[in-house]
Formats: C-alpha cells, sequence, structure tokens
C-alpha cells in the first residue's frame, strides 16, 4: 500500500549513535522509539494515568451495575462517554491542527484528572447516584474531544515518520500493559475498601503525564507548520478523505468494529453476573486476560515494518468470527480463554488502521483526519452501546456478543470487497497443498490464468 505524499513531507527521523544498535535501535526492533528522550517521558507518564484509567473503568461498570442491576446502564454510561466525540469530534481535530499539542494536553490531562477527583469525592462520601456517573462520563468525553487527535498526532512529532508506526504499536502495548494491571488492582480495591479509592487513585495517577509533557525539550520536537484560522477546514478535512480510498475505506471498517464489535463492558459484566454467576474478581480476571492478548498483538505489531490494508481486513474478519465463538462458548474457562485472542486481533485492527491513516496523511491534515478517524471508532458507541445493552437485557448476552461478531464479520467481507475492487483485484478461489484457499489476485493475472 502506497503511503501516500503525508508520510514523504514529514521531517525525517534521523537515529542517534545513543539510538542505533541491534535491529537498528538499542532497544531492538520492538522498542525502537524508546530511544527517543521525549517519547520515554511520554511512554512513562502514559503508563501509569492509563492503568488508574482502566481501574476508573472497570470500577465506574461496575458501580453503575451495582446501583442499577442493569446492563443497558452501563452501556448508557459508556454511550455519554464517548457521545461527545460523536457530536464534536470533527472539531477537536480543528484545534490539533491549529494549537502546540503538548500545551493542549497539559490542559486535557489535567481536566480528565480533575474529572476522577470528582467522581473520587462522590463516591467516597457516600452520595454518589446513577446520574452523577452519568454527567462525569460526559464530561470526560468532552476533554476527550481535544485530548484524542492531540495525543494521536504529538507522538509523529516526538518520533517523526520513521519511528511512527513503532511508537504507535508501543502506545497501545502501553494501554494493554496497564489493562492488565488495571482491573486486577481495581477488583482488590472494589472488594476491600470500596469503589471510591480506585477513583481516587486514578485522578491523582494524571500528574505522571503532566510532570513528563512538563519536562519534555521541545527544541528536540518534530516541527509540523500549524494551520491558521480560517473557515472551510472542517469541511476541508472532510474533503480531504472523501477524495481518498486508502483513508476512508479503512475508517469506515473500524467504524463498525468500534460502534458494535468493543462494546465489552456491556457484554463482560452481562456474562459476569447473568451467564457464569461470577464476582468482581472474576470479571477483573476476564479483561485483565483480554488485556494480555491485547499486549500480545500490540508488540507483534511493533515489529513489524510495513501496514498493509489486507492485513486490517483478514484481522477484523477473524475478530468477528471469534466474537462468535465467545458468545457461544458453554463454560466460564472457554470463554475466559477467547478473549486472548479477541484481544490480540482487536488490537491488531485498531493498531493497522490508525498507523495505516497517520501514514497516509499530511502532516497539516492529520489533526482532521485523525479527529474523524477517533469520531468513527469511538464515537459510534453511543449508538452500538445503548442498542446492544438492549439486545443483551431483552434477548440475552450470547445474542448481544454474537450479534456484535456478525455485524464485525459483514463489515470485514464487504470492506474487503471494495478494497479489492478499487485495487483492481478479484477474488481467486483455489487449492493449496491440499486445503481450499481464497485470495485476491490483480484481474490481469486472474485472466491470464483463465
Amino acid at each position: 500500500m502506497s503511503t501516500g505524499h503525508g508520510a514523504d513531507s514529514a521531517p525525517v527521523h534521523q537515529p542517534t549513535p545513543q539510538t542505533r544498535g541491534r535491529g537498528g535501535s538499542l532497544f531492538g526492533e520492538t522498542f525502537s522509539s524508546l530511544g527517543i528522550r521525549n517519547y520515554r517521558l511520554f511512554f512513562t507518564g502514559a503508563i501509569v494515568s492509563n492503568t488508574g484509567t482502566w481501574m476508573a473503568r472497570i470500577t465506574q461498570d461496575w458501580l453503575v451495575l451495582s446501583l442499577t442491576g442493569s446492563a443497558a446502564a452501563v452501556g448508557i454510561t459508556t454511550a455519554l462517554q464517548f457521545l461527545p466525540m460523536l457530536l464534536f469530534g470533527l472539531y477537536g481535530g480543528v484545534i490539533a491542527d491549529r494549537y502546540p499539542k503538548r500545551r493542549l494536553l497539559l490542559v486535557s490531562q489535567a481536566a480528565l484528572g480533575l474529572c476522577g477527583l470528582a467522581l473520587a469525592a462522590l463516591t467516597l462520601s457516600g452520595s454518589v447516584q446513577v446520574w452523577h456517573v452519568y454527567v462525569i462520563a460526559f464530561l470526560l468525553g468532552m476533554v476527550t474531544v481535544v485530548d484524542n487527535p492531540a495525543r494521536q498526532t504529538f507522538v509523529s512529532e516526538m518520533v517523526g515518520p520513521k519511528q511512527l508506526r513503532n511508537a504507535v504499536s508501543l502506545n497501545s502495548a502501553n494501554f494493554q500493559t496497564a489493562r492488565l494491571v488495571g482491573p486486577a488492582v481495581a477488583g482488590v480495591l472494589i472488594a476491600g475498601v470500596g469503589s471510591g479509592w480506585a477513583f481516587l487513585l486514578n485522578g491523582l495517577s494524571f500528574l505522571a503525564p503532566l510532570v513528563s509533557l512538563l519536562l519534555m525539550r521541545t527544541s528536540e520536537l518534530h516541527k509540523v507548520e500549524r494551520v491558521s484560522r480560517g473557515k472551510g477546514q472542517l469541511r476541508e478535512g472532510l474533503r480531504y478523505v472523501a477524495g481518498r480510498p486508502d483513508l476512508i475505506w479503512p475508517i469506515v471498517l473500524v467504524g463498525f468494529i468500534g460502534t458494535f464489535g468493543f462494546n465489552f463492558p456491556i457484554w463482560l459484566t452481562a456474562f459476569s453476573g447473568e451467564v457464569f454467576h461470577v464476582g468482581a474478581g472474576s470479571y477483573g480476571l476476564l479483561n485483565t486476560l483480554m488485556a494480555a492478548g491485547s499486549l500480545v498483538g500490540a508488540l507483534a505489531a511493533a515489529r513489524r515494518g510495513s501496514t498493509r490494508l489486507r492485513m486490517l481486513v483478514i484481522a477484523a474478519g477473524v475478530f468477528g468470527v471469534l466474537e462468535i465463538a465467545a458468545a457461544l462458548s458453554p463454560a466460564f474457562w472457554l470463554f475466559a480463554l477467547l478473549l486472548v485472542p479477541i484481544g490480540m486481533i482487536g488490537l491488531t485492527v485498531n493498531i493497522t488502521a490508525n498507523s495505516a491513516v497517520q501514514m497516509a496523511t499530511d502532516p497539516a491534515m492529520r489533526g482532521r483526519v485523525m479527529s474523524l478517524y477517533m469520531m468513527v471508532f469511538a464515537g459510534g458507541t453511543p449508538i452500538g452501546a445503548p442498542l446492544l445493552g438492549w439486545v443483551t437485557d431483552t434477548y440475552g448476552a450470547r445474542v448481544g456478543f454474537a450479534t456484535g461478531g456478525v455485524i464485525s464479520l459483514a463489515a470485514a467481507v464487504a470492506v474487503g470487497l471494495v478494497l479489492a475492487r478499487v485495487g483492481g483485484l478479484k477474488v481467486a478461489m483455489g487449492w493449496h497443498r491440499g486445503h481450499p484457499q481464497v485470495r485476491f489476485v490483480a484481474r490481469e493475472r486472474l485472466a491470464t490464468a483463465a
């Protein structure tokens, strides 16, 4: 796949002697981005705040379920947190393209910490009600509108285009490592001292990224020309994506996956409480197992040197099949075991699409394009979460989970066929070493073979 003129026009990072080593880096191929000081600081601060975020996310879902007894209420909470991204996500991209991203992140990370402290105060005082959780979830979403595109695009300013794919993968590995620790800690805190302490630690965890941003050397950032204020910048970004099949179809695919296939807070709480009748500790274990798979997927992606849309489509299809299999699992151990490859393949879909879109985009357009990406990927949750929460409450957890898998699989097949048509490919069926094989080949090649 062509990386597009956006990647070629970005400043090129030349490794210093300190970052060179076996595999092109002192840290090897997998961790090569960590040879850059500013990114090391960013990575370190992020792993602390990500751990707090996962603690709060698991605790929030369990708190809402405890207050209401409804999977749909968990879905509403998730929807409210992502609704601002659906409504205002594109404007967040315009802001990210106009203003210094490091300053934006200082403000947004502080605001996220204050939201965590507010929920901690309500819970520790014993006065928390479900509407309090709804309001704070919505406020978190409003902050995320700016934080997400600023954080996504700031990575390229720290590491440059040569290390962009590796850094995107390591960001995901960072997030999933925190996902391993956060749910486990949250389960212990919920059972031992109550939900409020998990929320308190989350609020305090945002001190780490604030310190890391303040310690960065701005002179070592890769300069990106900021867009001046002007009319029509939002429409300009949409037109840019609409004219690029290599951008629009990966975004469409992750939109379907994010809206219908990533509603795990609903399904894991429902399977824990209604299907297998386990407690908060086992619920935390399920999240940890999924995070373990996601971490493996992120580290594997960090070692890959290229991004292929074919891999994105195949991974999305496998993701849908695995969700259907998990939905039909008769035993808790089998359900839990399947969450590992689901996490691994789901993360592969996310990283492949994210890095493909960023690398194919002009630096001056990257904030708007990534805000559209995040709006579609996460902003669909206000539609998918209540809908699949209702399906789960009405028809059961198995039907709800299987529905997400079927839609993800269908989207992968449809987008794969569209990309094949755009790329001048056709589906060829045959046999390879005694097994049936389905693959895409060039139309000219297929005609010659015929």
